[in-house]
């Protein structure tokens, strides 16, 4: 496939080889657990136990999947993802009990780490990086749509192990279509020892992408528990939720190119914050479904406007170390909530669970003064930084 400047083919194409993947990661995981359970045999325990390992994989890959796109390239990384899902989908029907649902599961976060880096890092540069918002966002909705879409193929397939099959069969066909992509990036030379770490500048990129995501436990966890109880509107307010992030992702996402990305970044802040508040409040189906999908419009945004933003300000042959380290912070903080909102929801009612979610967010909107406004590294500079952050973590 030759290559094209812009949103051409080659980049259409691998929103596509990204949306094929990622359906395969979801046709697994409605059936999971009931796998899990009945299947093998195994504990409600061994069930939490199985499901949480995909996090904590996930977040140490991150830390190798942008070492790995920026020394052995984007197409490199993307493939080793496609080929840990697959894995992943011939580990599920392994016959050796429930050892085969954590070898799943590992390879999944390791899959699910490079894919997307890979993915992400590559899209960007195809498409240019004055226009990094609009091809992350139109990523994401490839993302969200196989996420969405894979449940629902999941299920109709009526068996666990079909879904396997599938996600392997899946894995392995947009591995077909990576293939054919042609690849521009030259990885640059590293030499031997060099290490790569936390740079002091992206804390607070990291921390407004953790802090932002907080709330996704919150809705995915008790958002129909809460809705129950008012109206029972659970489901219709989560679908809307997820309609709306994928939607304007789509049509929006570019918004960060042509406008300063600070204005879209408050902006969805700013909205999440009245939807999280609405939802607290217990409102009856109409406006708890207008309340979730003023929340995933506003959730639309934030992400764009930070990776655009920072990936601008680093040379190629560090944006894949960078994208993996914003996204393990969205592992890190993700996993973090869940606890703390499940903690929280116990001990004082789902409200208060909506409630932290919106002091989260009230916490990221606090973060976006140095991630847009404070004076960065150049970036002649940036390797010098890196180092010094690599020499500090080390220590």
């Amino acid at each position: 496939m030759p290559s094209q400047p812009g949103l051409g083919a080659r980049f259409w194409a691998l929103i596509g080889a990204t949306f094929i993947g990622f359906l395969g990661i979801g046709t697994v995981l409605p059936g999971l657990a009931p796998h899990v359970r009945h299947d093998l045999q195994g504990s409600d325990q061994a069930v939490g136990f199985v499901i949480g390992t995909f996090s904590f994989v996930a977040l140490a890959a991150r830390l190798i999947s942008g070492p790995l796109a920026d020394r052995r390239g984007r197409k490199i990384c993307f493939l080793a993802g496609l080929v840990s899902c697959a894995a992943a989908g011939g580990a599920y029907l392994a016959p050796i009990g429930i050892a085969s649902a954590y070898m799943g599961r590992i390879f999944q976060g390791m899959g699910e780490a490079c894919l997307y880096t890979g993915a992400a890092t590559w899209v960007v540069e195809v498409a240019g990086v004055d226009r990094s918002a609009r091809a992350l966002g139109l990523l994401s909705s490839g993302i969200w749509g196989g996420i969405s879409a894979g449940p629902v193929m999941g299920a109709w397939l009526g068996s666990f192990q079909a879904a396997a099959l599938l996600q392997l069969c899946l894995a392995l066909a947009a591995g077909c279509v990576v293939m054919l992509i042609h690849e521009d990036y030259n990885p640059a030379h590293h030499e031997h020892g060099e290490g790569f770490w936390m740079p002091r500048w992206l804390l607070a990129p990291g921390l407004s992408v953790g802090f932002t995501n907080m709330h996704y436990p919150v809705i995915t966890g008790f958002l129909i528990l809460h809705l129950a109880q008012h109206g029972n509107s659970g489901r219709a307010a989560f679908s809307a939720y997820a309609a709306l992030i994928l939607l304007s992702r789509f049509f929006l996402g570019g918004l960060p190119d042509r406008i300063h990305p600070a204005i879209t970044y408050f902006f969805g802040l700013a909205l999440m914050i009245a939807g999280l508040l609405a939802l607290a409040a217990g409102p009856p189906p109409a406006l708890a479904i207008a309340s979730a999908a003023l929340l995933g419009f506003g959730f639309s945004f934030p992400w764009s406007a930070v990776a655009s933003t920072v990936l601008r300000r680093v040379p190629p042959q560090q944006r894949g170390s960078i994208i993996g380290l914003i996204s393990a912070f969205y592992d890190l903080f993700v996993g973090i909530s869940s606890f703390a909102a499940g903690a929280v929801a116990e001990r004082f009612g789902y409200p208060a669970a909506f409630l932290l979610a919106a002091a989260s967010v009230v916490v990221a909107a606090l973060l976006g003064r140095p991630v847009f406004f404070s004076k960065q590294p150049p970036v002649d500079a940036a390797p010098a930084e890196l180092a010094s952050g690599a020499v500090s973590a080390q220590r």
